[in-house]
């Protein structure tokens, strides 16, 4: 009886009852944001995991977020700003410093973080499915959190230099903040990504990550403002898809800086490109990663 049940309920189940097929992409640029959208509840809980794994063992907590850019400013202005005397525009030194270290932190936050997708979530991605995307989307998001802390940091020093006198003006360019957190988060991502996904290959990539990074902030004007480089050298720096991202960030908020619209367009370029490249190693690597990671 229970097997002439089974048969018949069986039978009538519709051969197209089903709310998702799970298939291989198409191409290697596919990115099915609906697909990402449907996991946003994951998403959530990947952020929430990130900001609190970070900090569940620390007395201060959530506080480094502004202790971390308080001490690199105060160290800043120490070494750069009083003792080797590098002009800052004419801005306050802490302003000036905070401002860098502020749009550089998210940055690094989002590259640091994304590089190690694949090796960090073996386990996970070996015994469920999910868009892997998601893991990469959710640690931009949660440094996002960080950002923010920090910038009512900065705006908090903003209000009292303000109050003190300090000569300093916001623009209208602060219309242009989302775009610049953007560009920020998109070239972070993309090149985290693309980290990630040769890690798998080439673990010698994680002992040059860190260091890769700190000497790229050299090469960003964080520590000094662009219009102090000489001519010759200034094109390399502009080279560099940041520096005009930190430089606008900085004149939208304190009114000095150099602002070029070709510059940016070249950021914003660079940015798609390449997160374009990101995608397309992070769709290959992810089919055949559990083979070698």
């Amino acid at each position: 009886m229970s097997t002439e049940n089974t048969s018949i309920s069986k039978e009538n189940i519709p051969d197209d009852n089903w709310n998702m097929i799970i298939k291989p992409k198409r191409s290697l640029l596919d990115v099915d944001l609906q697909d990402i959208w449907r996991y946003r509840d994951l998403i959530r809980l990947f952020v929430r995991r990130d900001f609190v794994a970070r900090y569940k063992q620390t007395i201060l907590g959530p506080l480094w977020f502004l202790i971390q850019p308080l001490l690199t400013t105060l160290i800043y202005t120490i070494v750069f700003g009083n003792i080797a005397k590098i002009p800052t525009d004419g801005l306050p030194q802490i302003l000036f410093y905070m401002s860098g270290i502020v749009g550089w932190t998210y940055f690094s936050t989002c590259l640091n973080s994304t590089s190690n997708t694949f090796i960090a979530n073996a386990g996970i991605f070996g015994k469920v499915y999910f868009p892997r995307l998601t893991l990469p989307i959710s640690v931009v998001i949660s440094s996002l959190i960080q950002f923010f802390i920090q910038f009512l940091l900065l705006a908090a020093f903003m209000i009292y230099y303000k109050l003190v006198g300090a000569d300093f003006q916001m623009n209208l360019y602060v219309l242009l903040l989302p775009v610049l957190i953007m560009l920020m988060a998109g070239l972070g991502l993309g090149f985290g990504i693309i980290i990630s996904s040769l890690t798998t290959k080439y673990r010698d990539l994680t002992n040059l990550v860190g260091f890769g990074v700190q000497l790229w902030m050299y090469a960003t004007p964080i520590i000094y403002p662009l219009s102090e480089l000489p001519e010759k050298y200034r094109i390399f720096v502009l080279a560099n898809p940041l520096t005009p991202i930190i430089e606008t960030f900085r004149y939208a908020l304190l009114g000095a800086g150099t602002v070029d619209w070709y510059h940016l367009l070249y950021s914003f370029a660079f940015t798609v490109f390449v997160l374009s490249i990101g995608i397309v190693l992070f769709n290959k690597v992810e089919q055949t990663f559990m083979d070698t990671v």
